[in-house]
């Protein structure tokens, strides 16, 4: 349901519109010239400019501008929704008492508004992430390589949780680092952590021939990157430490 409230300079129509989709639950939206102010744990004003509004039934409010995908200021999910005209002037008022918050947009031009129903795509389901990615690896290890035996995921070290550690045909750790889409060095850099840690932790201190980057003797630690491309200077940090990359995707291509 949309009305254009240009031609109704008293705004009535619009409160209207509003009162009802509140009733209804419905998913609120308003274009116009408005000011924005917020008061509560501190306190903002914007002053007239055309704005984007949006009210959701689980009381959430967003104000868009022409910039940027988050909103300039907000009201979460919980407060409750107002709308009034006063000094003949639109309000739409989203308020919480814990804590005692208010975002209050005054308009004094409504270009647009629309209330809709808005049903179903809650439930989010993700592919492609690094949890498919580990599943992957989980459930077919010798897409590592062949022999690879993982034994741990989100094993901690003092650099963090490592994606996957298991050992190799011949015993040897293998730090596993996951990631879902092309990566450049700074996912190198984020392995070499893990393997270091481990390494420290293992007190691991034979060779597996060559130095890694800082100058010491490459330990017995090994590190992949499992990711489906990496850059080339990715690639050439990852010769110079030693380490492996596995080119994969998180999900199987059918």
């Amino acid at each position: 349901m949309t009305v254009t409230s240009v031609h109704d300079p008293s705004h009535r129509e619009a409160l209207w519109e509003l009162e009802d989709a509140f009733e209804r639950g419905d998913l609120v939206s308003a274009f116009g010239t408005c000011t924005v102010s917020y008061e509560g744990r501190a306190a903002s004003d914007l002053g007239p400019g055309d704005r984007l509004l949006v009210l959701k039934p689980d009381g959430a409010a967003l104000v868009h501008t022409d910039e940027g995908r988050k909103p300039v200021n907000w009201q979460p999910p919980g407060s409750e929704h107002h709308a009034a005209v006063r000094e003949g002037r639109l309000r739409v008022r989203s308020t919480r008492s814990n804590p005692d918050e208010s975002l209050t947009v005054r308009f004094s031009d409504v270009h647009q508004l629309s209330a809709m129903s808005v049903t179903g795509g809650r439930d989010l389901t993700l592919h492609g992430s690094e949890e498919d990615l580990r599943t992957r690896i989980l459930e077919h290890p010798d897409l590592v390589e062949p022999g690879f035996e993982p034994r741990e995921t989100e094993r901690p070290s003092s650099a963090g949780p490592m994606d996957v550690f298991g050992v190799d045909a011949d015993g040897t750790p293998i730090v596993v680092e996951l990631k879902r889409r092309r990566v450049g060095p700074d996912a190198v850099g984020q392995l070499a952590r893990y393997v270091r840690a481990l390494r420290e932790e293992l007190g691991v201190d034979d060779t597996a021939g060559g130095d890694d980057a800082d100058g010491d003797d490459a330990p017995a630690v090994r590190g992949v990157l499992v990711a489906p491309s990496v850059t080339d200077r990715a690639a050439e940090r990852l010769a110079d430490r030693g380490f492996d990359h596995v080119a994969l995707d998180p999900t199987p291509e059918e």
